[in-house]
């Protein structure tokens, strides 16, 4: 359907190594997007998903930094339009996830999470807003997280919490900002999603509480998030603009 159809784009995504970011970059392809993959370096499968990007025909970038650099995202954008074309699209998927008692989180640890989790958000969509306003045309997403909206019950995260929060109110503040500039803004929030992080040690034992208080039964797979991340990327989304499309199996209803 062309209401979906990505094709002749250049789309741009972090975290693209891994997980959901991994996901939603090979799905971006599977709609006609070419794809510049950001990652950190050595990160697990970078060059997986550009392999697989390109197995659907579509140009594949590699690209390697750290969302906390602003240098390193104005660089790597700078070379996603020198190799790929004008940049219409964005997913900013890197983010981290740990859980420790409020009080005993150290300043550090709190401080690490906003810089990679919010403040990367943010220098990311800086970084693609600066080449995308002077052409009026523009779909930027981030990937937040229900736990932006609601605290899990059994996890002590207030850190991971308040990050995902922020990211939700920097993206309606930012399309309220860029409206009337052609770019638009949105976030998605998942629900527990069987990613690398979520299947970190320290949560192993929740997971079967994670899927006994979904409604659906279950946790949702990484490639659940492409059609919402599709979506609010594709002309079908033309009059979407601050939204947090919350994907997590009802969850949030309870």
């Amino acid at each position: 359907m062309r209401l979906f159809d990505l094709g002749g784009q250049t789309a741009f995504v972090t975290g693209a190594g891994s997980g959901i970011g991994q996901a939603i970059a090979v799905g971006l392809a599977e709609a006609g997007a070419n794809v510049a993959c950001f990652d950190l370096p050595g990160s697990r499968d970078l060059a997986g998903t550009v392999e697989r990007i390109q197995a659907h025909g579509r140009r594949a970038l590699a690209l390697e930094g750290s969302v906390t650099s602003a240098a390193d995202l104005e660089a790597a954008v700078a070379r996603t339009e020198a190799e790929l074309g004008p940049l219409s699209l964005a997913v900013n998927s890197a983010g981290i996830a740990n859980a420790q008692p409020a009080e005993e989180l150290e300043l550090e640890r709190w401080q690490r999470m906003l810089d990679i989790n919010l403040t990367g958000v943010m220098l990311s969509c800086q970084a693609q807003a600066r080449v995308m306003l002077p052409r009026g045309k523009g779909a930027i997403v981030n990937i937040a997280s229900m736990s932006g909206s609601i605290v899990n019950r059994g996890l002590l995260q207030a850190h991971y919490n308040t990050s995902k929060a922020g990211v939700i109110h920097l993206t309606k503040s930012l399309a309220m900002e860029w409206a009337e500039r052609g770019i638009r803004v949105n976030c998605i929030s998942p629900g527990y999603t069987a990613t690398p992080m979520n299947t970190r040690p320290e949560v192993a034992d929740q997971v079967k509480i994670f899927e006994q208080t979904t409604p659906l039964g279950r946790m949702a797979e990484v490639e659940e998030m492409v059609g919402p991340a599709i979506f609010l990327c594709s002309p079908a989304a033309s009059f979407c603009t601050g939204v947090d499309l919350i994907v997590d199996g009802g969850f949030v209803c309870w």
